[in-house]
């Protein structure tokens, strides 16, 4: 039986992101300072985003919380969602990140992970019948413009993917910019990305998936797989599939299949696994939509997505090196 996203989950992460977003401290910053006159508090730098211990962890808390409001109107926890975005959200807050962002020295500022992070938010908020959801929609354009510009141009141009399997992946990157392309109706966006897409993975055979490394949260192998089910037409992905991952009847490679094992989820880097845990199930998940009912492979993708979110969904709030992040990948796997 599959794991479903339950009302009571969905208040334990909406309890989580929302002890996140607006807390402070720690905080790992990506600023370049160009004078002593920078050297500034987090959430001078960012009255937004200054919370979940980096830029793109609260940006992807305040999609999780979105998400958890639209899904779950009447979550015990939705006023509080309700008000903590309609206190960050304001165009003087949008300004101020859009002026940070436009700095000289931030041309690399989040790219990709954070800008594509930044943009499935505003897909989210797109996804909104409510006027809450539509207004705050608005009142990001301007950031989530600039962010889907930015995150368009450096991968229109990027010569080579990057294939590792943690914040500069470039399949996940091009997952998220398609999610936006496709729920704010660019129709031309969306065929860019799904060229590009094709055009660095189209020819991939034979995937070894040597993976993981240590501190990979994301699967190289599976989140490829994912992005080209997301850019190939559903007979052209089962050819493409067979030839990339051609032993999945067989459970091979076998390193796709084993959760990973977590040694200390106080260590930020090494409970990255337990990303890569949900990430793979979330993969799993997607993918397993694609094979037919009859095709074994159906079966097999949803017990190793099932291993992997029992291996780590327990886990989730277990420590704050983990528990800043973790939950918006848990939402992703049980959600696919």
């Amino acid at each position: 039986m599959l794991r479903a996203l339950t009302a009571d989950l969905a208040s334990q992460f909406a309890r989580i992101a929302l002890g996140n977003v607006t807390r402070e401290f720690p905080n790992k910053l990506d600023h370049v300072l160009a004078g002593a006159a920078d050297v500034k508090a987090p959430r001078v730098l960012h009255p937004i985003f200054y919370g979940s211990f980096d830029w793109h962890s609260c940006v992807h808390g305040y999609w999780l919380l979105a998400r958890l409001v639209r899904r779950f109107p009447d979550l015990p926890e939705a006023p509080a969602i309700r008000g903590t975005i309609d206190a960050h959200f304001t165009a003087a807050n949008v300004k101020a990140e859009l002026d940070y962002l436009r700095r000289p020295a931030n041309r690399g500022f989040e790219r990709p992970y954070g800008l594509a992070w930044l943009v499935m938010l505003a897909a989210e908020l797109a996804r909104h019948d409510g006027s809450d959801g539509r207004r705050w929609f608005g009142v990001l354009a301007a950031l989530s413009d600039e962010c889907a510009r930015r995150l368009h141009d450096y991968l229109i141009a990027a010569k080579y993917p990057v294939r590792a399997g943690v914040h500069s992946n470039s399949a996940f990157a091009l997952i998220l910019a398609m999610e936006h392309a496709d729920a704010c109706g660019e129709a031309g966006e969306l065929a860019a990305l799904r060229q590009k897409s094709r055009s660095w993975f189209g020819d991939d055979t034979d995937c070894p998936a040597w993976e993981p490394d240590g501190e990979d949260f994301l699967s190289p192998a599976l989140i490829e797989a994912l992005c080209m089910a997301r850019a190939l037409a559903p007979a052209d992905f089962a050819t493409w599939l067979e030839r990339f991952l051609p032993r999945l009847a067989a459970r091979e490679p076998g390193s796709l299949f084993r959760p990973a094992a977590v040694s200390d989820r106080t260590d930020g880097k090494i409970v990255h696994l337990d990303g890569l845990n949900l990430s793979r199930a979330w993969c799993w998940r997607s993918l397993a939509e694609r094979f037919t009912a009859t095709d074994a492979r159906r079966d097999i993708a949803h017990e190793a997505a099932a291993a992997h979110l029992d291996a780590t969904l327990p886990h989730v709030a277990d420590d704050y090196a983990g528990s800043h992040w973790l939950a918006t990948f848990a939402l992703l796997a049980l959600e696919a």
